[in-house]
């Protein structure tokens, strides 16, 4: 199959691609109603309980029983992953590589079959659920390449200018240790996949422990790895809640770094928590975002139009990328919210396991109630409701976690222009130019993804005063969302990212080691 997987390519796929992602499906499908074990030491473990997890697409449909972790589990993927360090360490670095490659490989030959049990487990539609494995493909892929060209980070300096003595000197990167990886809901592969591929490449053990709503991800990212052949301990993964695994792992004496993806509540107490202590350990915390689109008057509105719904609604704005909040100036205003609406009522919302539903479910009922809730305050806070704003109960609609892609309009002062929701609702504002359009995007908090139409000059303008970390410029295929590993770097500013490098880039794999420098007089 010529056709690559990319979110850059999905919006037009071959025919191949959904024959073999129903295929897939039917297979997966036959499989539901398993139990499904933690993986700790290189053994499958089960516990004392699990948790049964139904599909936010149809709570009727239980999808698997997942282990339930405990603290006690948690300190044993822990003491495993400290057990291994050593001996990973140790492994000749062509080996680890080797080791991480076939990781990927494994991981792109069950791309459609995880695609098809994410599309369940998470509700994304299969452009967004193919596309998510075969991201976590490039990363392993990516970063063992990456490690290799990189010369294992080993330096050679100038000797020192000393007469009767030669004096070397080289800086090498080492490894810190067990490495905790803690990833969210949204995309349960990827964000495992990516940190996990990066710690163990570079030398470090892994313990993971993805969402508690999405465990079934995680459970397939720790299969592909186990048959690549990784040595007992050196990754580990424990499935249960944040309250009681998570919280055992972010406050294990033996962690020696974490990564983690989700709100700035909680990455800013880990990053404090990291920083306290007998000495600072390393935390690369990834916070969200509050992403704004400036359209100018000189902007193609059409193309606007197009990346803009894409970015706002894709697997119903629960992304950090998403797009929540557009800027417009009033002399177009008025004909890009009407493509807004024309576009929005033509979105298919439905069980995304359909080919023709491009919306699914929000993951939780909880996410409902936050849905209903957001849209109360849009309207007791002068906002306008232009398309959707309540549930969708139609059909079988009633059976799962669906609600309406949402458009309002709303004042520049309205307080949810500076709330990350996680959900379908986009907002807009009208602004007199693009100054103001810059004041208004750049002052929150967050500055993961900006998007940007409108002309050459205006360009250069945006690029200098935006305050984000990943930018899209007049781009069809999505306004703010759409990173792919070995194309787009993708990490936040201010309080969307704690280190100011990026996931994907050249300056992400050092984060997973510390420096060393070696002098020896011959």
């Amino acid at each position: 199959m010529t056709f690559k997987l990319t979110y850059s390519t999905m919006f037009d796929p071959p025919e191949e691609m959904h024959e073999r992602f129903e295929g897939a499906l039917a297979k997966v499908r036959e499989g539901l109603g398993v139990c499904h074990p933690n993986f700790i030491g290189g053994r499958n473990v089960m516990g004392k309980s699990h948790t049964t997890l139904h599909s936010p697409a149809d709570q009727r449909q239980v999808l698997g029983h997942f282990a339930r972790g405990t603290a006690e589990d948690a300190a044993a993927a822990m003491a495993a992953a400290k057990e291994a360090f050593p001996d990973w360490r140790a492994t000749p670095p062509r080996e680890r590589i080797r080791l991480v490659r076939r990781v990927g490989e494994l991981l792109e030959e069950r791309a459609y079959d995880i695609g098809a049990a994410m599309a369940l487990e998470v509700g994304k539609n299969r452009m967004e659920a193919l596309g998510e494995a075969q991201e976590t493909a490039d990363f392993f892929s990516g970063y063992a390449r990456e490690y290799e060209v990189r010369g294992f980070y080993e330096l050679n300096n100038p000797d020192d200018p000393l007469v009767g003595f030669r004096s070397h000197n080289r800086s090498v990167l080492k490894p810190y240790g067990p490495w905790v990886v803690i990833a969210p809901f949204n995309f349960p592969l990827a964000l495992a996949g990516g940190p996990t591929a990066a710690a163990l490449v570079t030398g470090n053990t892994v313990v993971l422990k993805g969402a508690s709503v999405t465990p079934w991800s995680g459970r397939l990212l720790a299969d592909c790895i186990q048959d690549a052949g990784l040595p007992p301990g050196v990754f580990n993964y424990v499935m249960g809640s944040g309250e009681v695994v998570g919280e055992a792992l972010i406050q294990h004496s033996d962690r020696a770094g974490i990564t983690f993806t989700g709100s700035q509540q909680v990455g800013m107490r880990i990053v404090r928590l990291m920083a306290a202590g007998e000495y600072p350990r390393p935390c690369i915390a990834e916070m969200g975002g509050k992403n704004p689109c400036i359209v100018t008057a000189k902007g193609d509105l059409q193309r606007a139009a197009t990346g803009i719904i894409r970015s706002a609604f894709g697997m119903g704005g629960q992304k950090c990328s998403a797009l929540s909040r557009v800027y417009v100036e009033e002399a177009v205003a008025e004909d890009l919210i009407a493509s807004l609406r024309e576009r929005i009522r033509a979105i298919k919302v439905g069980d995304p396991c359909r080919r023709e539903n491009w919306l699914g479910p929000v993951i939780t009922q909880a996410a409902v109630r936050e849905f209903e809730a957001y849209c109360e305050r849009l309207k007791s806070g002068g906002a306008r409701i232009l398309e959707g704003g309540g549930r969708l109960l139609d059909g079988a609609l009633v059976r799962g976690h669906f609600v309406a892609p949402t458009l309002a309009e709303a004042p520049a002062e309205h307080p949810l222009f500076r709330e990350e929701m996680f959900l379908p609702i986009l907002m807009v504002c009208r602004v007199k130019d693009l100054d103001e359009a810059l004041r208004h995007s750049n002052d929150v908090a967050l500055g993961l993804t900006a998007g940007f139409y409108g002309d050459d000059q205006e360009m250069k303008t945006f690029l200098e005063r935006i305050e984000a970390g990943v930018l899209y410029l007049n781009r069809p295929q999505g306004a703010t969302t759409g990173a792919w590993p070995g194309y787009q770097a993708f990490g936040g500013w201010k309080g969307s990212g704690s280190t100011g490098k990026a996931i994907g880039s050249a300056y992400y794999l050092p984060q997973y080691l510390r420096e060393q420098s070696h002098t020896w007089v011959e």
